[in-house]
This record gives C-alpha cells, structure tokens and sequence, in this order.
C-alpha cells in the first residue's frame, strides 16, 4: 500500500514535531513575542506519537524524522526511538536538533537507533549566533556537532538558512565546515514564518549562494544528485573536500512537484505541507478510539486536499496559521 495524493505524488516520509517549545528564540522560527505553548494534554503522547508512526509506515512510510520546536527538550525520546527503529519496514529513523543539547545525549541517541542526524546552525560567529538564535549557547552547539561526528553520524548534516545582510557573508566558512569533515552543509533559502517581520529583500537565493562559493571552489554535481525522486536538496561535491554542499531552494525553484512528505504536528494535526493552511485532526480519533483504518482513512483524506504546489511567497508571507516552531520545519 502506498500513500498517493491527487497528483500522484507517493508519501514515504513523515516528520513529527515531538513539541512546539524551543530553548533557542531564532529570529526567522519563532516571533519576537514567543507563542502560547500548548498543554500538556494537548501534546501527543510518545504512545501515540508511535501508533500514528506505525499507521503510516504500514501505509508505504519508510523515513520518519524527529523534528520541534527542539526534540531534544522532549523527555524520554530514546524511548520513542527504540521502538521506530524495531518497526518492520521503516529504513529510516532521523532527527534534526539545535544542537544545544546534543553533546550530552548523542550516543543514547545513536545507540536506541537514531540512523541520521540534521544539526541546524547558521553561523560560525559566537556573538552572530547569539543575535540570530537569541541565545549565548554557540559552545555547546559546536561541541553537539563534534560528539555527534564522534559518535558516528556520517554524513552529519548541517542546516543552514542563509539571509541576506546577516550571514551571507560566511558562506565561505561554512564550506570550509566541510573541509576535513563529514558533514553535508546544507544552504537553505530564507523562507516566510507567522509573526517573524519576514523580508523578501532578506532572502538570498541558491543560485546567488552557489555564485558566491563558485568565486573560490568549482562545485561539481555529485552522482546521486536527485537519484531519489523525493530529494529537495541538490547536492554537490568539491575538490579535497572530506564532505559536499547542498542547496534547498523551497523559494526561488520549489521542488513541490516531487513533495513525499507528510507532516504530524505535536498536538496531533496531519498537514500534508509545510505552507498550506488547514490540517486534521488525528489526536482526537486517537483518543476516542478510532480504528487503525480510520486513521488511515483520514490520513488520505489530508493528502485528498493537498495543492500541487505552494502558494506564491507574498501569499506564504501572509499566512497567520503556525509558526515554523510550531510546523516542525
């Protein structure tokens, strides 16, 4: 069984947001004011966090990835993973962290059977990180990376939304990230968020970042470069470099044509993108009771809606329904 929607795009990959709470206060995530957090009751619990999991992998899920606000703040998450990762059929476990908490937990990760690992960082500067993440923990997220390469997280890649005027300007550093390293740097265009004075003038695009590093590297296509259909990311190897560079461009040439993902937001809510309005509602079927195919039934009643591609980026900069923290990314 697979999970197909109107336009005969296949979903094999799911994220969850384990939470909407975050410990960092990024300028591009979450508004200046902060969110109200939802309850406790409102929250999934790990129980059922799996169960829909389970539902979906049964469905033609095979990648699930572990997303916030910051999973990490989620208590017993190796509990969580243990059990994904002994799911017949799902080939993938993954998380994407801040990092702030990574250094102390990465080998109870790696070992409950967390298989990848996404580390977002978006500057190399302790002072810039601090104007952008809101918080003074550069260190930590630094030491996180280096426990995590420690640990054997290979490729480890890292996430980086690149904004014109911010830190554009260390492109060049964060190739060299890369240098000695097994890390996949992956650029990200700035991309529209309720409530964070999003500013199209701010978004720097693929094209213009590959231009940039194309002033000092030669960046070749590497083989596997959208081998899968699903791949948003383009990816590229350089020269002496122990790792490559990647570039998401949701933005500036949307890869929506080729969208597996499916979205389980933490209070239970499937939202079959990360830029359309409207989702449904799961957590209440699951506490009243709903069978396995009553979950899958609504399941693709989510995807029956989802459009062909995302709204034009005015339209997304509009859009007053979840904060990015809240989505998951």
């Amino acid at each position: 069984m697979c999970l197909t929607d109107s336009f005969g795009r296949r979903h094999t990959y799911l994220r969850v947001s384990l939470t909407d709470r975050c410990n960092l206060r990024c300028r591009y995530c979450m508004p200046a004011e902060g969110i109200s957090w939802r309850s406790r009751a409102d929250i999934l619990t790990l129980e059922e966090i799996l169960h829909v999991a389970r539902v979906l992998v049964s469905q033609g899920v095979t990648k699930v990835r572990l997303t916030g606000g910051e999973p990490l703040v989620r208590q017993n998450i190796e509990w969580l993973i243990r059990r994904l990762a002994a799911t017949p059929d799902l080939e993938t476990v993954a998380m994407t962290t801040n990092g702030m908490l990574l250094k102390n937990k990465v080998r109870s990760l790696r070992e409950a059977g967390l298989t990848a690992l996404n580390v977002s960082l978006d500057t190399l500067r302790p002072e810039r990180f601090r104007q952008i993440a809101g918080r003074d923990r550069f260190a930590d997220v630094i030491t996180g990376i280096e426990e995590a390469l420690a640990a054997g997280f290979r490729p480890l890649k890292v996430n980086t939304v690149i904004m014109a005027g911010v830190n554009d300007d260390e492109l060049l550093d964060f190739v060299a990230l890369a240098k000695n390293r097994p890390i996949n740097v992956r650029f990200i265009e700035y991309m529209p968020s309720r409530g964070t004075s999003w500013d199209r003038s701010a978004v720097f695009s693929c094209h213009e970042m590959m231009r940039r590093i194309e002033t000092l590297h030669r960046l070749t296509p590497a083989e596997n470069t959208y081998a899968r259909m699903s791949s948003v990311a383009r990816d590229f190897v350089i020269a002496a470099h122990a790792g490559k560079v990647s570039f998401i461009s949701p933005l500036s040439a949307d890869f929506c044509d080729r969208c597996s993902r499916i979205r389980l937001t933490a209070d239970g809510f499937i939202k079959p993108c990360l830029f359309q309005s409207g989702t449904i509602n799961l957590r209440d079927a699951l506490r009243r009771g709903a069978t396995d195919d009553q979950l899958g039934a609504l399941i693709r009643a989510a995807l029956d809606v989802k459009h062909d591609r995302h709204q034009p980026v005015t339209t997304l900069a509009a859009d007053r329904e979840r904060t990015m923290c809240e989505i998951g990314g």
